[in-house]
């Protein structure tokens, strides 16, 4: 069976939506957020309970409290299991979190609005390398004004919120926000 030319066209016409839908997908949130309020500002402190992978300053402790990384560029990760595009953005951040980590960088996931223990299943079986907290009650998100998930707040050496993005961030861009923070 031959395949005639409308019948391409409308195959490339359906390629040509699901880019689009694709890249609405990545780009919208950030082209419709404005900057956020704590861009700027000391990052808010919070403590939290250690659910997967050890501290990474002090790996007897089960709790992670932003301060005691004073001196690290950090990048939080707000993200939870049911959401696809913290999916597509794990990995991605995994291989940062890799890539730095002897430049003093730390990347935390902040599982929040999800049943206790599912991130960190989630995140030992997609073999997660940085630590992941868990925020049951979604205080320390509603602490960093999180409405959207994924979202990542870069956070600087000397602790100010130097970026909040929405929506998946490639390796390229978290980079540069990451030459920023330190």
């Amino acid at each position: 069976m031959s395949s005639s030319p409308s019948a391409s066209r409308i195959s490339w016409g359906g390629y040509v939506v699901v880019g689009a839908v694709l890249a609405a997908f990545i780009g919208l949130p950030r082209m419709c957020s404005t900057p956020s309020r704590l861009e700027g500002k000391p990052a808010p402190v919070f403590s939290l309970q250690l659910t997967a992978n050890p501290h990474p300053l002090d790996p007897t402790s089960s709790q992670l409290a932003l301060d005691q990384l004073r001196g690290h560029a950090v990048i939080l990760d707000f993200w939870a299991t049911w959401c696809g595009p913290c999916k597509t953005e794990a990995p991605i951040l995994d291989g940062v979190a890799r890539k730095y980590k002897d430049k003093g960088v730390v990347v935390i996931g902040v599982n929040t609005d999800d049943p206790p223990g599912a991130g960190s299943t989630w995140a030992r079986s997609h073999a997660l390398s940085y630590p992941i907290v868990y925020d049951g009650d979604n205080r320390v998100a509603r602490m960093y004004d999180v409405r959207n998930l994924p979202t990542l707040v870069v956070v600087s050496k000397s602790g100010n919120v130097v970026a909040v993005r929405v929506g998946v961030t490639d390796e390229s861009e978290l980079e540069k926000l990451l030459e920023k923070a330190m």
